[in-house]
């Protein structure tokens, strides 16, 4: 590259930067704190508290470990966390046991995935909620005082409030924000200009720029209702349901990986995501989405393609991370349950309620008991993930078959006969081998090899037709269980015994989470005593699975409608009504406007639960379509933008920004592929394929679908998705962060993706003779806006420029152009303005 177009680019992109860096939003410690309450925390209390906390007989070298303050100030010896720094940290040390005098915790050394957490956390800042100078203690749980906050009380419709500017609104939800604007003495910003409103609908409702066609079509509409068919055009396309369940799949931590320490493909998960999409494109009601979520197993269906889409939806249940390497059986159940337990209430409900898995939870009267009733639900569930028996690989999982004549996709071609043979002999071979195998070492591995030679068939009926397989749930045995135990009795009989993990049944209370501390009494199966006053009754036959789904969906649930609603208002106007939308709890911010979401939380439920109602009466609202500019006094009195005097803008997240990439350069194909890269890649552990097809794929750079067809690999996300804040699929993420990172823009000026698509664009611009003519068009495609004389000047500057540097070294010629057009596109699409939604 010449060093004029690094100066020209370098020039641009520092600019962008410093623009962007004015209204990002800051990042917020959402994601670090879950990651502590899930990964770090019961450790800490597990293993450290007896003796380093304010519950300790005595406190040892003086640390204690309940507290940030306790953790960050250390002991004795100095600090044992050093936020952002696991070199100078001794607890790291402490738990590495890589000294002999400092080695804990005593007789025993934790996990090197538990290591490896602790690792990450205090690389991440080690976010750490736990206020005090010493352990923050609760008092026995309170409902009664509990039920008096806001979240767990009912919605209440309140009167419209009285404004001075009655002109303004127009809508109710504009009423409400007026109201509070002008009871803080400010006004809501003019309106935004027509290209502006319109880049930020398609950007909202289906994730694309507009295009030149529909931007004129827009501005030559002069009716009263040309917003609303924009809204409506918008709503109808099928892009609608790609934008939007993206959101909802950064809820639900959808992945197509195990993660953690032995990571194994989910080659089934992608059907779930298809699912997600067409529920938002059909405008599935919400309340029936939570049920087909978390029961659609057991809801009554006829046909077989309802009966395979609702078996399907259960995959939620199934998607989350897995210690695949766990050695105990209870332990990875009780796990299991626990990470569903906190995707469930995190995402339907808005609250914690994992965390109560090894004492009452710390800030929510939600109980131990609680936690454990909820337990006994989905012990009582077997979780069909499908993997299969490999090194280090011990919880081996079948699949759900899908029903016979159920009229839906295949990821994988049919398995032609000779190679179903080809595959059977290599089996046969293996086994063969196997017998004359002394060393017990090379007959496991070689029986992992076996076990992925018979994945391939297993994906396959006999006639060589793919096998309607799907990730999900269904209940366990109703009653005792006994299990075939592998060998005959003396009298010839086969060995039977009892198995109480496969049966539905309640769960008991186990003291401080631990799998061999399981309490005498099992708390019966029902749900969160704070949230309602009538026990759930379940059937002593059934898990409880349907009845919960019917508890959370129902709208007499306090906490249902609101948590939806406010999950749709974080991501049209970039902060929630509640700001901490996983959590509604006692430790969560109240709401800026509590009126106003009671009244979108009762609306949307009396609107049959409609998603897409609930989008376009948001979008037609005035305060919606506000400016984005800001003023000297409000920003001042409110530069957090609580009140909405105007829209916030908001960089694009990664998949907008990469299909905005695709889209303006041309090279975008709208068409949704059918399956998934990890689908054809197959059963196994992510390591074995290296830089094979699966690895490449991640980062393919003929891959021109949209961003959410991407392989989702725990622990590998593509980089385009990560270096812009794509959210990390082992965690419940609600608001992702917005970080500015040199990182990004380094990735804008080298990566071979950008560089591909600056040349596509180069090509369009290129098919115009005229220079104005392609300047022009450049600016209408990138920023959806012509362009104004002094940037119309700077281009040809800029252009003109690049070609005498190139001039210098050789001949100009069509390739020389070429590279220049294409480095001024790639100017673009570093800026500031094309990353920006405003």
């Amino acid at each position: 590259m010449k060093k004029l177009y690094w100066v020209g680019v370098v020039v641009l992109v520092v600019s962008s930067w410093s623009s962007s860096r004015a209204v990002a939003q800051q990042p917020d410690d959402s994601e670090g704190i879950a990651f502590f309450e899930a990964a770090i925390r019961p450790i800490l209390v597990k293993e450290c508290y007896s003796c380093h906390s304010a519950g300790s007989d005595s406190l040892e070298s003086g640390l204690a470990l309940d507290t940030r303050a306790g953790i960050r100030r250390g002991g004795d010896r100095g600090p044992a966390v050093v936020p952002g720094d696991p070199g100078h940290s001794l607890l790291l040390e402490a738990i590495r046991q890589s000294s002999d005098d400092l080695q804990m915790p005593p007789k025993k050394k934790l996990s090197a995935e538990v290591i490896a957490d602790f690792e990450r956390w205090i690389s991440m800042g080690a976010p750490d909620p736990r206020e005090g100078a010493a352990a923050v203690t609760t008092p026995a749980v309170n409902l009664e005082q509990g039920r008096n906050h806001w979240a767990f009380r009912a919605p209440a419709m309140s009167e419209l409030p009285n404004v001075a500017d009655t002109g303004w609104p127009q809508s109710d939800v504009d009423r409400f924000v007026l109201a509070a604007l002008e009871a803080n003495g400010l006004t809501p910003v003019a309106d935004a200009d027509r290209r502006t409103l319109l880049r930020r609908l398609s950007f909202d409702l289906t994730g694309l720029p507009p295009s030149a066609a529909e931007m004129e079509a827009f501005l030559n509409d002069s009716s009263e209702d040309a917003i609303e068919n924009v809204v409506d055009r918008l709503l109808a396309s099928p892009h609608f349901g790609e934008k939007w369940a993206r959101h909802w799949l950064d809820v639900a931590r959808f992945a197509e990986s195990t993660g953690r320490t032995v990571n194994f493909f989910y080659p089934h998960a992608w059907r779930y995501r298809d699912y997600v999409i067409a529920a938002f494109n059909n405008d599935k009601p919400y309340d029936q989405f939570i049920r087909e979520q978390l029961a659609g197993d057991l809801l009554p269906s006829a046909a077989p393609e309802v009966q395979a889409e609702r078996m399907i939806a259960t995959g939620f249940l199934a998607l989350g991370p897995k210690t695949l390497n766990e050695r105990s059986g209870l332990k990875f159940e009780l796990d299991a349950a626990d990470e569903q337990i906190d995707v469930t209430t995190q995402a339907f409900l808005g609250i914690t309620v994992s965390c109560a898995r090894c004492h009452d939870h710390k800030f929510d009267p939600i109980s131990q008991a609680d936690y454990y009733a909820l337990a006994g639900i989905f012990r009582s569930t077997e979780t069909y993930y499908g993997t299969v028996s490999y090194i280090n690989a011990q919880r081996v999982s079948r699949l759900l078959p899908l029903p016979a004549g159920a009229d839906v996709a295949v990821a994988i071609e049919d398995l032609p006969a000779q190679d179903r043979q080809r595959i059977e002999e290599q089996i046969s071979g293996v086994r063969d081998a196997m017998k004359n195998m002394q060393d017990p070492i090379q007959r496991f591995l070689t029986n992992g090899r076996v076990s992925l030679l018979q994945a391939q068939l297993d994906q396959y009926e006999s006639d060589g037709t793919p096998r309607l397989l799907a990730m999900g749930v269904r209940d366990k045995r109703a009653g005792p269980a006994f299990r075939r135990r592998g060998f005959r009795l003396g009298n010839g009989n086969d060995a039977f015994v009892y198995d109480g993990s496969v049966t539905i049944g309640d769960s008991p209370i186990f003291v401080r989470g631990e799998s061999d501390q399981p309490e005498a009494e099992a708390i019966p199966r029902g749900t969160i005593a704070i949230l309602t006053t009538q026990p759930l009754e379940i059937p002593s036959r059934t898990s409880g699975r349907l009845e919960l789904a019917e508890w959370i969906a129902s709208a007499d649930n306090p906490l249902t409608a609101r948590v939806l609603v406010n999950r749709v208002w974080l991501q049209l106007f970039g902060r929630g009504l509640v700001s901490t939308a996983d959590d509604f709890g006692f430790a969560g911010q109240p709401p800026s406007h509590p009126e106003l979401l009671d009244y979108l939380a009762i609306r949307f439920s009396q609107n049959g639960w409609s998603i897409k109602q609930l989008i376009r009466s948001l979008v037609l609202t005035r305060v919606y379509q506000l400016d984005s500019v800001a003023k000297p006094d409000a920003t001042e009195r409110d530069p957090d933008n609580v009140l909405l005097w105007r829209m916030a803008p908001r960089r694009l997240d990664a998949e907008c920004l990469r299909d905005a990439i695709l889209s303006v350069s041309g090279q975008l194909d709208p068409k949704p592929p059918v399956g998934s890269a990890v689908a054809r890649a197959g059963e196994g552990p992510v390591e074995r394929f290296g830089a094979t097809p699966i690895a490449r794929a991640i980062e393919d750079l003929k891959n021109t679908h949209r961003s959410i067809y991407l392989p989702v690999i725990r622990d590998n996300l593509p980089e385009a998705l990560a270096l812009f804040d794509g959210a990390d699929p082992s965690l419940i993420t609600a608001s992702r962060n917005q970080t500015t990172v040199p990182a990004q823009a380094l990735f804008l000026m080298n990566n071979e993706f950008i560089l591909r698509a600056s040349d596509a664009a180069a090509d369009q611009l290129l098919q115009m003779d005229d220079v104005e003519q392609r300047i022009e068009t450049a600016f209408l495609k990138f920023y959806g806006r012509p362009v104004n004389p002094d940037e119309a000047l700077q281009t040809r500057q800029f252009l003109a420029a690049y070609a005498r540097q190139i001039g210098t070294d050789r001949n100009f010629n069509a390739r020389s152009e070429h590279e220049v057009w294409s480095a001024f596109c790639q100017a673009l699409f570093a800026s500031a303005e094309f990353q920006l939604r405003r």
